[in-house]
């Protein structure tokens, strides 16, 4: 399938008179390091212009405290330590149950940005997936800790967004050089193996489940500016919270980072930054 607007069609309905606070969404976002703070404040503050009720940070000290100081929307948990590793599972553990459970079980994660590289993160990372019960998007250093591991700890609930050089850690498969229609098949072939929805990012974006399979043929050039991967996993965690189906959240999440970063490249050219995008987010869903 092509994607195109009518997929927000799905996810944006009028919202009840009787609605409460978290009925729309929680996203508890895991993320950041001594050196990278803004990239769990971009996720963060893109899950609340896509309509999430309430969004929630874990991360390092410093960069919580960063975090902290870019809106007063974004509620933050410093944990000790320039790294998040394994003396942190517990409390991360503890946090998720309990949005959990405040959130009435609408509640996602968005785990990844700018969290680091070194083992003791990535096996902070696995050791959290295997018991986490709520769907979760995987993004940008999170997916190093699955490098030869296989997969075999994630499942249906897991929806997964590496550029095409993180597809080739993710899956052992170099796609670079292949037509659209080959990397929808190996896309489709891969997700089908882990049980997962992998949203490959690129000039087109390819989706899949294992059985369904979209792309969004809506290049925006600009894109490649920094921070605009950390609006598309605040977007995928704010619809996942709101549809538990990672693949409808995640090919409207394509479309709609592309529809706003085409909104915002309208008006900065190659002046974007990831910030402009967030502010086109609510234009890019009433159009």
């Amino acid at each position: 399938m092509i994607i195109d607007d009518r997929i927000l069609e799905d996810i944006f309905t009028q919202r009840d008179k009787e609605a409460k606070k978290y009925d729309h969404g929680s996203v508890f976002v895991i993320g950041g390091s001594k050196v990278y703070s803004g990239s769990p404040a971009l996720a963060g503050l893109s899950a609340l212009r896509t309509g999430a009720d309430i969004t929630q940070v874990g991360a390092p000290k410093r960069a919580a405290d960063i975090i902290a100081g870019f809106s007063p929307d974004l509620i933050t948990y410093p944990l000790e330590g320039d790294y998040l590793n394994v003396s942190h599972l517990s409390k991360l553990l503890e946090l998720t149950e309990s949005a959990k459970i405040v959130s009435r079980e609408n509640l996602a994660v968005v785990i990844g940005g700018g969290i680091g590289r070194n083992e003791e993160t990535k096996k902070l990372i696995r050791e959290y997936l295997k018991e986490v019960s709520v769907p979760v998007v995987i993004d940008a250093d999170a997916i190093y800790a699955f490098e030869g591991e296989g997969g075999e700890i994630l499942d249906e609930n897991c929806l997964i967004t590496p550029h095409l050089y993180e597809f080739s850690i993710l899956t052992g498969k170099d796609v670079t050089d292949l037509s659209n229609d080959e990397k929808a098949e190996q896309v489709k072939q891969s997700a089908a193996e882990m049980g997962v929805t992998i949203a490959l990012k690129g000039a087109t974006d390819i989706i899949s489940d294992g059985s369904r399979v979209g792309l969004n043929e809506f290049p925006v050039p600009e894109l490649t500016s920094g921070g605009c991967g950390d609006t598309l996993a605040g977007i995928a965690g704010a619809l996942l919270a709101k549809t538990n189906d990672t693949f409808l959240a995640g090919a409207s999440a394509l479309y709609l980072n592309t529809k706003a970063g085409k909104l915002a490249a309208d008006q900065k050219g190659e002046s974007l930054i990831a910030e402009d995008l967030i502010e086109k987010l609510p234009e890019a869903i009433k159009e």
